[in-house]
C-alpha cells in the first residue's frame, strides 16, 4: 500500500502539471491548429517545464541547495520557485505569447501567480503544498476550457478532481503536508486561474 501512496505522488508530481493542462486543451479546443504547431510548443513546453527543472533539481542537490525532489522544507523551496517563476516568464515571452493562443497564454499567468504566492509563503516560512497548486490550477483551468467551448467535460473533471483526492491523500500518509497546507494549495491553484477568466473567457 505504501508503494502505491508514494507512486501516486511521484507520477503527479507538480513538474507535470502544465504540461497536462496544455495536452488538455489541444485534445478538447475545437479550433484548428497545424500539428506542427501543435509538436512545437508540446516539444518546446516539455523541455522548459519538464527536462529544465529535473536537470535544474540534480544541479541544486549537487551544490546541496535541495535534499528531495518534493522540496520538503521550506528553505528548500526558495531557489526552485524563483527559477519556475523565470521558467514561467520565458514560457509567456517566447513559447505562449498573447498574440497566439490566448488560453494558453492566460493559463501560465495564473500558474505564475500561484508560483510567485508559493514562493512569498515559503519566505514566511509557509509550506503549502506544491502538489495540491499544481492539481487545483489545472482543475480550474479545465473548467474554463468547458465553459469557454461550450464543451460537456464532466468526465475529464471528475477524473481531475479523483486525482486531486489520491494525491492530498497520499500527501496526508506521507506526512508531507498537513489539512491546511493542503487547503492552502488547492485554492493558491485554484484562485489564480479563476482570476483570469475575465481575459480569455
Amino acid at each position: 500500500m505504501n508503494w502505491l501512496i508514494k507512486s501516486i505522488s511521484f507520477i503527479f508530481h507538480p513538474i507535470i502539471m502544465p504540461i497536462l493542462g496544455v495536452v488538455f486543451y489541444f485534445s478538447k479546443s475545437p479550433r484548428f491548429l497545424p500539428r506542427d504547431i501543435i509538436e512545437a510548443k508540446l516539444i518546446s513546453l516539455s523541455i522548459l517545464t519538464i527536462i529544465l527543472p529535473i536537470l535544474l533539481y540534480f544541479l541544486l542537490k549537487t551544490i546541496g541547495k535541495t535534499k528531495s525532489i518534493y522540496l520538503e522544507t521550506t528553505k528548500e523551496r526558495i531557489i526552485p520557485l524563483i527559477l519556475n517563476v523565470i521558467i514561467c516568464i520565458l514560457i509567456l515571452l517566447r513559447v505562449l505569447p498573447s498574440n497566439q493562443i490566448i488560453e494558453l497564454y492566460f493559463f501560465f499567468i495564473g500558474i505564475l501567480i500561484s508560483n510567485i504566492i508559493c514562493l512569498v509563503l515559503a519566505i514566511l516560512k509557509f509550506k503549502a503544498s506544491i502538489h495540491m497548486i499544481a492539481i487545483a490550477g489545472v482543475i480550474m483551468f479545465a473548467i474554463g476550457i468547458s465553459v469557454h467551448f461550450g464543451k460537456n467535460l464532466n468526465g475529464s473533471l471528475a477524473l481531475f478532481c479523483l486525482i486531486a483526492g489520491a494525491i492530498a491523500t497520499s500527501r496526508l500518509h506521507l506526512k508531507a503536508h498537513n489539512n491546511t497546507e493542503l487547503i492552502f494549495g488547492f485554492f493558491i491553484g485554484l484562485v489564480p486561474q479563476l482570476m483570469v477568466f475575465q481575459y480569455w473567457l
